[in-house]
């Protein structure tokens, strides 16, 4: 028995060898390339080696026995070929979902880090105004009642802008939390305009801004009334803010197929075509001309706030400036009335 393997075991050597080699070549050349294709040579190539070793040892002599063997290679390269090849789809989807995963992971570390250096610069400076401030008043630096009420006035502007900034940060996290629960109802949006422009009125006054609304219809959305009109309010001080004294800001309410749209005109002379999709990402601010005072957190809440009715928003420049665009699912009597 010894002697017949040590008499068989050189042809089978030799034959299976080489084959053997050249299988882990072709498998280093494509270390690089599909995953499912390198599995799959990886099936193949013992069974070819099996086969070569065979016929070496038979002397290619096609025996029943023989053939029996070869027919069993074949039956297990049917097997595992296609095995190999599942198996090497399945690790490829999972490694590319890893690493998008990772990348994800990555871009929200980087969003989370920018989010609190621009909040910790930006609390920064009004409690800075506040402690002086509070300071002067409590050495009788400022005595005149005159300018007492002054400094309490801006007391409690730098007061209210940080809890817009802190009711922002609260919102976001509900937001990216999944935290956030609506209340839906027909909501006519023409309430939710007519009273966030009634309160920005003022705002875009005293910097000179005009500010226009209109609509060919006034549709009824399924939604939340606080939520939408946060979403609306969001935009319409973002175009004020930006757009330049004697510039005009319009708002436009319309209907179209199962969706309401609202458009926010401004003039604030376009955005960089390459930040265009980066103007709802949180804390992003753009070019330092166009720094807005805050956490640059508003169309990012509108964002959230809008896709959690189910809604799309989008951005792109638009005449004199920029065009917001919110779409938002009808009611069911507005669908049935519009369809």
């Amino acid at each position: 028995m010894l002697v017949e393997i040590g008499h068989i075991l050189p042809y089978a050597v030799l034959f299976s060898l080489p084959l053997a080699l050249l299988g882990a070549a072709v498998l280093r050349r494509l270390s690089r390339g599909s995953l499912t294709t390198a599995l799959a040579v990886l099936g193949v190539v013992p069974v070819v080696s099996t086969i070569g070793g065979v016929l070496a040892v038979s002397g290619f002599m096609f025996t029943p026995m023989l053939l029996t063997t070869l027919l069993v290679c074949l039956l297990v390269a049917v097997v595992t070929v296609p095995t190999a090849v599942l198996l090497g789809r399945a690790l490829a989807r999972r490694s590319v979902w890893e690493r998008e995963a990772r990348a994800r992971e990555r871009a929200a570390e980087a969003s989370r880090r920018e989010l609190v250096a621009w909040i910790s610069h930006d609390l920064r400076t009004p409690l800075a105004g506040i402690r002086a401030m509070a300071e002067a008043l409590a050495d009788g630096v400022v005595a005149e009642p005159g300018e007492v009420a002054d400094y309490a006035a801006r007391i409690s502007g730098e007061a209210s802008a940080l809890s817009g900034m802190v009711d922002d940060l609260f919102e976001l996290s509900r937001i990216t939390a999944g935290a956030l629960r609506l209340t839906l109802s027909e909501v006519p949006l023409a309430d939710v305009v007519s009273e966030v422009v009634a309160a920005e009125g003022p705002v875009a006054s005293r910097k000179g801004v005009v500010l226009e609304t209109g609509a060919a219809t006034w549709p009824v959305v399924l939604g939340s009334d606080p939520e939408l009109a946060r979403v609306v309010r969001n935009l319409l001080s973002n175009a004020i803010r930006h757009t330049p004294p004697t510039g005009t800001v319009t708002v436009r309410v319309d209907a179209e197929g199962a969706s309401a749209l609202l458009r926010v005109d401004d003039s604030c002379g376009g955005i960089p075509e390459a930040d265009l999709p980066r103007v709802f990402e949180v804390a992003f601010r753009g070019a330092p001309h166009r720094q807005p005072v805050g956490g640059g957190l508003g169309l990012a809440i509108a964002r959230g706030l809008v896709e959690a009715h189910r809604g799309t928003i989008t951005a792109h420049n638009h005449g004199p400036g920029c065009r917001f665009e919110v779409r938002l699912p009808l009611s069911a009597a507005d669908r049935q009335r519009t369809a």
